[in-house]
């Protein structure tokens, strides 16, 4: 029998539609059929499973787990979690594969699954392997396991164990709502920053704004609240925390590009010669600035599955976007983590003897494109 499901939720790096339309407690347990299928093909077993604060989220997660093992493979349940500790687990806890339910930047009537199969993200063709085979009803049969990890401490604890800040920075951050709450403050206030709390509450109906740190009206809170406060800089998070939004002590953002160029020469005054990865809409600026400062740049296209996979290939120590997904492979994992971007933009604002509004007035200006 055909099975209905929206071929247009099968987007080039997730699966990603509306709730009630596109996604229900049926279409869901059908993407766990693939999912489980296409790992265990893969000759996988086992996969973690986490989910954002989203009021669909939770159903979605019960139905995506009953599919999943109704073909054999056992689920690891990390619980609520931000998109970089799903990542996270997949090194920590070793499973073949996982799946992070979320809508990550889009409005509370969207829901997503970003999917990984060993340490990489599912995108292209693979994600379309998935929806052929619910057309076909081409499913493993089996009865897998369900388990529960808590993996929040311990992804607090790498994170600190790896980055000093010399001094106790002032910052504003601003969670969107989303689940840079369930976890961020805590780890910030352990390496030492002196934070202020805006909008830190995980609340999948986004009460003050969209949860995306690109759009300038989405920062306008933070700009306000940072020169309130005369604090040093303010950090915007989007929904499901994978992206970074920055604005400097004056309340001016930092575009992604820029960021990546502060964090560009930070690894390269300790990493000399080391490949950085930017993407087409990077402007020309910060692939000049890499070289000049010593690096070998490289362009890569524009999606985050796109940027680590072309990171991989050049053994690169950083790698960026406009949208603020941003990987570090110096000191890390090379997945994308607002989180951890945010330890290290305090990192070097703590030993910096400039402000953040100084840090690049040697760049030429440029109007830069919001994403």
């Amino acid at each position: 029998m055909k099975k209905n499901i929206n071929p247009q939720i099968f987007r080039e790096y997730d699966i990603r539609g509306l709730v009630d339309v596109d996604l229900t407690q049926e279409s869901t347990e059908l993407i766990g059929k693939s999912i489980g299928t296409y790992i265990y093909r893969n000759g996988g077993k086992t996969l973690t499973v986490g989910y954002d604060m989203r009021a669909s989220s939770t159903p979605f997660r019960d139905s995506l787990i009953r599919g999943i093992n109704s073909t054999g493979c056992d689920v690891i349940d990390i619980g609520m979690v931000p998109t970089p500790i799903a990542y996270f687990s997949l090194h920590h806890l070793k499973p073949d594969g996982g799946v992070m339910i979320t809508g990550s930047h889009n409005p509370s009537e969207f829901n997503g699954f970003k999917i990984s199969n060993g340490l990489h993200s599912l995108y292209g063709e693979s994600i379309q392997e998935l929806r052929r085979l619910i057309d076909s009803n081409d499913f493993e049969l089996g009865s897998g396991k369900l388990s529960k990890e808590n993996v929040l401490e311990e992804y607090i604890q790498d994170i600190f164990d790896r980055v000093k800040v010399s001094r106790s920075v002032k910052v504003v951050v601003d969670g969107g709502n989303g689940c840079f709450g369930i976890v961020g403050p805590k780890l910030l206030k352990r390496i030492g920053a002196n934070i202020i709390e805006l909008y830190c509450e995980p609340d999948g109906n986004f009460p003050n704004h969209h949860p995306d740190p690109t759009v300038e009206k989405n920062m306008l809170d933070l700009s306000k609240k940072v020169k309130e406060e005369r604090a040093e800089l303010g950090i915007g998070f989007d929904g499901d925390a994978d992206r970074i939004g920055i604005v400097d002590e004056k309340g001016e953002i930092l575009w992604g590009d820029q960021l990546l160029m502060i964090f560009a020469r930070d690894i390269l005054k300790y990493n000399p010669g080391a490949t950085i990865v930017g993407e087409v809409k990077c402007s020309q600026n910060l692939f000049k600035d890499i070289e000049g400062h010593g690096g070998i740049a490289v362009m890569s296209a524009a999606g985050h599955s796109l940027i680590k996979n072309k990171m991989q290939e050049t053994n690169s120590l950083l790698a960026g976007e406009m949208s603020g997904h941003i990987c570090f492979a110096d000191d890390y994992y090379g997945f994308d983590d607002a989180i951890y971007a945010a330890c290290r933009i305090l990192q070097i604002v703590a030993s910096s003897k400039i402000k953040v509004s100084e840090m690049l007035l040697d760049v030429p200006k440029t109007e830069a494109t919001p994403e």
